[in-house]
């Protein structure tokens, strides 16, 4: 749950729970993914991409190679990224997750699911450099870039084809190929 209110750096420090803070791109960020106008340092592009208005501070360290807190801080003050509220800490959540689910399971067992439509090219598209970035990070920026430009699902198809072999090299032929199985592609390609 994301919770509207004080927000920055020292927002947490009052409280005896730190609150995780999430941050979305400003349009002035999302300009610079575009077309790179600011020229942007490596460590600090790298971190841009990764920020998408969903993870908290807590899951975009995770992504970064060095001096989260600092990365973060200067994407705010350049106006790269905001802070759109904050969220109760990953044990927290994970303990709110769990009753939530217990509770609509019983729900769902009187209910009947309904039928779900297949994802939108843009959700596939969105979904698979979303999943990209969160199994090897900073390292597919530039395909991630490409991806996101992907104009059509063929487009899209050669990109994670590309995608599978980077995530075998860095996370193991099975991660490649669960990966590709989310978004219908094969491991031969």
């Amino acid at each position: 749950m994301i919770h509207e209110g004080s927000l920055g750096p020292t927002a947490g420090a009052t409280n005896r729970k730190r609150m995780a803070i999430v941050y979305r791109k400003t349009a002035k960020g999302l300009n610079e993914i575009e077309t790179r106008a600011h020229r942007l340092v490596p460590r600090l592009r790298s971190a841009l991409i990764v920020v998408d208005g969903r993870r908290s501070d807590e899951e975009l360290a995770k992504l970064m190679l060095q001096d989260p807190a600092g990365t973060l801080q200067a994407l705010v003050e350049g106006g790269f990224i905001e802070a759109i509220g904050t969220v109760t800490t990953a044990a927290e959540r994970a303990a709110a997750t769990a009753a939530a689910s217990a509770a609509s399971a019983s729900a769902a067992a009187a209910t009947p699911a309904p039928a779900r439509a297949a994802p939108s090219f843009e959700q596939s598209r969105r979904d698979a450099v979303r999943q990209l970035t969160d199994l090897v990070g900073p390292v597919a920026e530039a395909l991630a870039i490409r991806m996101e430009r992907s104009r059509n699902a063929e487009e899209l198809r050669a990109l994670l084809v590309v995608a599978m072999q980077i995530i075998a090299n860095t996370r193991g032929r099975q991660a490649a190929v669960d990966y590709g199985n989310r978004f219908g592609v094969d491991a031969g390609g």
